[in-house]
């Protein structure tokens, strides 16, 4: 976790400041209506299609409206809502992300309400032809979902009334990809392996991989959907090695936009870079003149496992929470005052003498201006997979950061972490896997094409 904020961006994907996901204006491209019916009700909300009201109907009118209803609001929204009259979609299931751009999908799109994060190894045998052809399947299944239609073949239906809801579906290397294919003088060196901390206990069965696939919508349903058509199009190519599945608050959830909060209540992710940020690109993105080429306008993701040890931190005084963290818990301002994008005032000094942001606050530890300039964008998803034994909960923090260059993003932020990060206490790393995600892909084109035909 570190002090950064999730962008916002618009429903086509763009990135713009201060926004949420509106309602898209026109209907949702809808799937193929042959042997099945257009669709008509609820599926974002689960309900079914013959429910007298659905929350389909409501979200559609609230879009009409540009009313967003939040938990004070939810009896009234129903009641007023029609029972009978369908609307067209015109809620989140609308919105939808391109496949085809300058970068692949799901890197700057706000953070969605639903993730699945899943790694494969290539099948023994499996080289460079048999991954080119894994890669056209999954590109050309992906684009096709994003649109809002059915999978090309064997759909399962699970999203049958659906839109698209903002999927994306994102593709990347690992290090071991490019050995197994042949393509070792192909392999970056930023993806040479991360260095050990002291606060992994990395379990290996579930980190790494030689391929990594991540998939978010607004729809649970949606998701799995994906998750289901890219596994089925994996065929006998590549075998699945981890996944790992996670959430986010759903948009319009809140009265306004806010920064997201964590499993420990904070609000985690403020200070992210911002796409208008005059340094962002160079900062995120490979440029077209990065070594090596196949890799221009793409990026690296390093995505960790980090286990929260909740029953310890819920022990906590508020006090002493905020203290660890060096903000407010209420709306995530500094310590020392302000609002939640208040500049940080680290000499700040309380009436004892203490500063009032402690030397092992994580905010401060972890601010770009204390680790050289260093930055990366959080973009995660929080997971809780049940209990252990004894009731201790298995849940955390799915913490990915996207960065042009991870030995000057990720790796000296964690270093700093490690020496004195007062959060690490209450948490664990307990997978880890670092992979290239190269440029998006043009029309005609499928991920990775540069690098597997070049």
């Amino acid at each position: 976790m570190t002090e950064q904020s999730t962008p916002e961006t618009s429903s086509d994907g763009l990135p713009s400041q201060n926004s949420t996901r509106r309602p898209a204006t026109k209907d949702a491209p809808k799937r193929p209506t042959s042997g099945r019916n257009a669709p008509e009700d609820d599926v974002a909300g689960g309900v079914a299609a013959t429910a007298a009201i659905s929350r389909r109907r409501l979200l559609g009118t609230a879009g009409a409206t540009g009313l967003v209803l939040g938990a004070a609001g939810a009896a009234t929204g129903y009641a007023a809502a029609p029972s009978d009259k369908a609307v067209p979609l015109t809620s989140l299931g609308a919105s939808r992300v391109s496949f085809h751009g300058r970068h692949q999908p799901g890197i700057v799109a706000p953070a969605q309400a639903r993730g699945h994060l899943l790694a494969f190894d290539l099948a023994a045998g499996a080289g460079r032809s048999q991954a080119a052809a894994l890669l056209r399947r999954w590109s050309a299944t992906a684009e096709r979902l994003m649109a809002g239609e059915a999978a090309g073949h064997d759909d399962t239906d699970v999203a049958r009334d659906a839109g698209p809801s903002s999927l994306t579906i994102t593709f990347g290397f690992g290090h071991s990809f490019f050995s197994r294919t042949g393509l070792d003088g192909q392999r970056p060196s930023a993806l040479d392996p991360l260095p050990d901390f002291s606060s992994d206990h990395l379990d290996t069965s579930r980190s790494n991989g030689d391929l990594w696939v991540q998939i978010g919508a607004d729809d649970a349903l949606v998701a799995f959907h994906a998750l289901r058509a890219i596994q089925k199009d994996t065929g006998g190519a590549a075998r699945l090695r981890w996944q790992m599945n996670g959430f986010n608050r759903t948009p319009g959830a809140t009265a306004r936009p806010t920064t997201a909060r964590n499993l420990m209540g904070q609000i985690d992710g403020t200070r992210n870079p911002k796409p208008a940020d005059t340094d962002f690109e160079q900062r995120i993105f490979v440029p077209d003149s990065g070594d090596p080429a196949w890799m221009a306008h793409g990026s690296y993701a390093v995505v960790r496992r980090i286990r929260m040890l909740l029953d310890d931190w819920e022990k906590l005084s508020l006090k002493a929470q905020e203290e660890v963290i060096g903000r407010r818990k209420s709306d995530g301002a500094p310590l020392g005052g302000g609002t939640e994008t208040t500049t940080m005032d680290l000499e700040k000094t309380a009436a004892d003498g203490t500063l009032v942001v402690p030397l092992s606050a994580h905010a401060r530890i972890t601010r770009p201006d204390q680790n050289g300039g260093a930055a990366m964008l959080r973009r995660a998803f929080s997971f809780h997979d049940g209990f252990d034994g004894d009731g201790t909960p298995d849940a955390g923090l799915l913490f990915i950061c996207w960065q042009a260059d991870p030995l000057r993003g990720f790796v000296p932020v964690q270093r700093r972490l490690d020496r004195g990060d007062a959060l690490s206490q209450y948490i664990r790393h307990e997978a880890s896997g670092l992979f290239a995600v190269p440029g998006g892909a043009a029309p005609g084109e499928y991920v990775g094409q540069r690098l597997l035909e070049g």
